[in-house]
Order: structure tokens, then sequence, then C-alpha cells
């Protein structure tokens, strides 16, 4: 079933076109569901909880948690996208370069602790952030070209505090009809993924465990080619913890 979308490749450009077109219907302007209905058990009684944002676009899920104590690093390729969150929420920001990552900016928030790396996403490193207690991947494992995932696994795995809990948004839909993005990703790659990046990050292994999985076809799917489409969410945790 990944045959299809093996070679599909979207390049940083084209991103980037999306967002100066405006052309941005994986945008949200509210909270995701996913999210609101899965936080408790993401944050497993923590608070003050450090959240990476993977490919962050604008969304409004990470002013959402910092205006609930936590911290939120995010990291997008567009700029345009990073200024447009702090304006469209009314926050103020400062920008400078990133130290540790070659030609990349932070634009930060020091008031609601948001920080957002405008940079190609393999750039960034533990070393620039350190790692994280939480991960929240709505948009972004589907997005990235299926040819990168292993890299970008064990890029998510080095990002992984001992106490992370990881939330991942996945696809699931017939790879025939539609070429993507967003991508299909099966559950099966999903295990396969984060053993191999056990074997890449200090040996590390993880439970991988299916949080909720909804219907969300719609006529906008259907004139794609699309004839099903799941939206699965996992909570992926380092054993040891």
């Amino acid at each position: 079933m990944l045959e299809p979308q093996a070679n599909r490749v979207m390049t940083l450009a084209e991103w980037e076109e999306y967002w100066k077109k405006d052309d941005i219907e994986f945008h949200e302007d509210h909270v995701n569901k996913m999210l609101e209905n899965n936080i408790d058990k993401v944050l497993n009684g923590r608070k003050g909880v450090r959240f990476f944002f993977p490919l962050c676009g604008k969304a409004v899920d990470m002013k959402w948690l910092a205006d609930r104590g936590h911290s939120v690093v995010g990291v997008e390729i567009c700029e345009k996208a990073v200024r447009q969150f702090f304006e469209e929420n009314n926050m103020t920001y400062s920008e400078e370069a990133a130290g540790g990552v070659p030609g990349a900016k932070v634009f930060k928030n020091a008031e609601k602790s948001i920080s957002l790396y405008q940079c190609d996403l393999y750039n960034f490193s533990s070393a620039v952030e350190g790692q994280f207690g939480a991960i929240w991947d709505r948009g972004s494992l589907v997005a990235i070209n299926p040819k990168d995932r292993e890299k970008y696994a064990a890029l998510m795995g080095s990002l992984m505090a001992k106490d992370c809990r990881y939330l991942v948004d996945t696809l699931q839909y017939n790879p025939e009809k539609y070429e993507g993005p967003p991508f299909f990703v099966p559950d099966e790659q999903l295990h396969t993924l984060f053993d191999a990046f056990s074997l890449l990050s200090s040996g590390k292994s993880c439970n991988i465990e299916l949080l909720q999985s909804t219907d969300i076809m719609s006529d906008m799917w259907r004139d794609f080619g699309m004839d099903y489409l799941n939206e699965r969410v996992f909570l992926i945790t380092p054993k040891s913890s």
C-alpha cells in the first residue's frame, strides 16, 4: 500500500508557495479536537510541560497550550506562517538569528514562552532546545516526504525526554486514489518507524497506543478522489517511562 506514494516529493519551496497563496486548507482555525480529547493523557498529571510542534504552521493549538501554562517550541519553514501566528493572536514577538541553526531565525513571545524557529526541520536538533516532555504532531508526519520517514522518526526520538508523551495524528485512506499530501501512514509503518528510531537513539523503545480513530470523510475529500478517510491518533511513549 505504500508503493503509490513512495516516490512522491514535495519541496520546501512548494510548501512556501502554498502559504504565499493562502492555499492552506490544512490549517485549522480552532483547537484540534484530537488534542482536546486526549490532552489529559498527554499531560499525565504534569504541569508546565515543554511541547514541541514539528511543522507548526500557525496552529492555534500552540497558544491554547501556552495559555494553560505550558511552553512551546515549534519549527516551520515559512516565515509568513510564523509571523501570522503571532499577529493573528495579538501577541508581541522578537526576532533574532537562531543559534545553532545556520541561516535560521527564531521568533519569540517571552510572556507565553513560545519560540518558533523558521528553518528546515531537519536542521533542528536537541542541541538547539534540548529535549521535550511532549510532542504534538498533528500534520507533520503526514506532510513529510514518505522517503524521509526513517530520518524523521530518528529526529523525533532524539527530541523525546525520558517522560515524553508524543501524540501523533495519522491518516488512512487508499493511496491509489490520492497522491498526497497529506500522505497515507499505515499503523504497521508507525510501529516499524519507531522500532527503527529506537536503534538510532540510545536504544530507546516505545509503547504505541491507539487512542482514537474517526471517520472524517467529507465532500472535499471525495472531490479529491478518495473513497474513505480515517484520522487516527496514537500516543507514543518511551518504555522506560
